[in-house]
């Protein structure tokens, strides 16, 4: 029979209220894993309850204690490294390394909430005035949730959780209801901790229970990542209801090529931004912007080196890419493909119909390569969010740079070259918040903020490093005069 994933409220395991239950599949060989419950208000309003009854003691917990917790956790997440990665490849489709990669990254981000007692310390200065004290406390805030993607569902949770709860705030999870699993391993190492009850929740579902967290008054700030048009819809309901918000959205990355650039090594580096995970990230290459001479080079490398990437099923450990998500994802990815080849791109390696022997139900998309992709184009500026990678010209540099620079979007931008004057150019120029100078995947480390631009984000403080010390507390001006 199959599973019904339960919701974790209270410190306990418990049934949703609504009986509406969303199928999980594995993407590669379509199994039925589990049924995800399609949660309600209601089930939203048992876990606000519980975080905001736990709010003052686990307030009142001292630092040191609340950050000993992360200690333990990340020693949980250690010993089941392997089990977390497989669990990921079954509900995502990625590779077995992929998945490595990701819980890797995740731990990371435990690593940096383990620093919250030094990042919380404030300042002050005596005698601001005469016999007068002024001094700055930070201040946990409250309540606060967590909306999460399909694309890495058990990194993306661990921006946001263990930096909260580390600054003292109870915590609400609602993940992607198309990746419940990975999150429920990761709660039942929660449970191992003996945290007290309240402090973390899980309520599993999809846009009810969205709109239910986006709408409550006893939750004092949302973080989200998805696409830009969620995003905003995000950040307006969100800020409608008086409460804090990180929208996260979409993005279109563009790497430039310039002629000096190593192209092997170069394109080495863009294959793993362009078709790792399947294309599905945030900081996906979506646009390979080659510099005048370099065209035909990286045209010419990139087409040998795409062609000997294997497709294959996650667990299998010499595929290089795994599926898609869905079906659905498959055929929308599909369409744009299309859509290209209709607005006068050469398709120099087609990624559809490609079939992988034992799994040929699965959503598999391969390796797509576009060449002569026209600026404006809709393979240019619009997000495939799937392995499709785009070759553009531009005459000069400048002209790389006006085309990066017109995109809505501003999540991250790469240039491969040897020339130190048009990197610094580069990143002096360049509208994006992750700038990559030959690095293909611009990805800031846990102790950084994850910067976007544009259309790619919607708030004011960002998710990781300082900006979640900020986003996650209240600070406080103490005067004081003793006479």
């Amino acid at each position: 029979m199959t599973k019904t994933i339960k919701n974790y409220v209270n410190g306990e395991w418990i049934d949703a209220l609504s009986s509406d239950l969303i199928p999980v599949y594995d993407p590669a060989t379509c199994e039925l894993l589990a049924n995800c419950p399609d949660s309600t208000a209601q089930d939203v309003d048992l876990a606000v309850k519980a975080a905001k009854g736990a709010f003052n003691e686990w307030r009142s917990t001292p630092i040191l204690s609340r950050a000993q917790y992360m200690h333990h956790f990340k020693v949980l997440v250690e010993e089941n490294f392997e089990d977390i990665s497989k669990i990921l490849v079954k509900e995502h489709g990625k590779a077995i390394d992929e998945s490595r990669g990701e819980v890797r990254r995740a731990i990371e981000s435990i690593d940096f909430a383990i620093s919250v007692p030094v990042l919380m310390r404030s300042d002050g200065l005596e005698d601001i005035s005469s016999g007068i004290d002024e001094t700055t406390l930070r201040q946990p805030a409250g309540v606060f949730a967590a909306i999460t993607p399909f694309n890495f569902p058990f990194m993306v949770p661990l921006w946001f959780l263990p930096t909260a709860i580390a600054c003292g705030n109870t915590f609400i999870l609602k993940p992607s209801p198309q990746t419940p699993l990975s999150t429920e391993i990761l709660f039942e190492m929660l449970d191992e901790l003996d945290l007290p009850e309240g402090v973390v929740n899980l309520v599993n579902g999809g846009v009810p229970s969205a709109t239910a967290l986006m709408e409550h008054p006893d939750i004092t700030g949302i973080s989200f990542v998805g696409s830009s048009p969620v995003a905003k819809i995000i950040y307006e309901t969100c800020t409608r209801n008086g409460k804090r918000v990180q929208a996260q959205g979409g993005a279109k990355n563009y790497i430039a090529v310039l002629p000096d650039a190593n192209m092997e090594a170069s394109v080495k580096n863009i294959l793993g931004a362009a078709y790792g995970c399947a294309g599905q990230r945030c900081l996906a290459a979506g646009v390979a912007i080659a510099v005048g001479d370099a065209y035909d080079q990286l045209k010419d490398e990139l087409t040998k080196q795409v062609q000997n990437l294997k497709v294959g099923y996650g667990l299998d450990e010499t595929s290089h890419m795994g599926t898609v998500i869905s079906d659905s994802a498959k055929q929308r990815i599909e369409a744009m493909i299309q859509q290209g080849v209709d607005d006068g791109a050469e398709l120099i390696i087609d990624g559809r119909n490609i079939v992988v022997e034992g799994y040929e139900n699965g959503s598999w998309v391969g390796p797509t390569l576009l060449a002569d992709v026209k600026r404006g184009s809709t393979m240019a500026t619009e997000e495939v969010f799937g392995p499709v990678l785009s070759l553009m010209k531009a005459d000069s540099y400048e002209e790389a740079v006006e085309i990066i620079n017109e995109s809505h979007y501003g999540n991250a931008a790469s240039i491969f070259t040897n020339n130190g004057k048009y990197a610094r150019d580069f990143k002096y120029n360049v509208n994006a918040g992750n700038i990559g100078v030959n690095i293909g995947v611009a990805a800031p480390s846990a102790s950084f903020p994850f910067g976007r631009q544009k259309d790619s984000f919607f708030g004011d403080l960002h998710g990781q490093g300082s900006d979640s010390i900020e986003f996650y507390t209240e600070r406080k001006i103490i005067i004081e005069r003793w006479v």
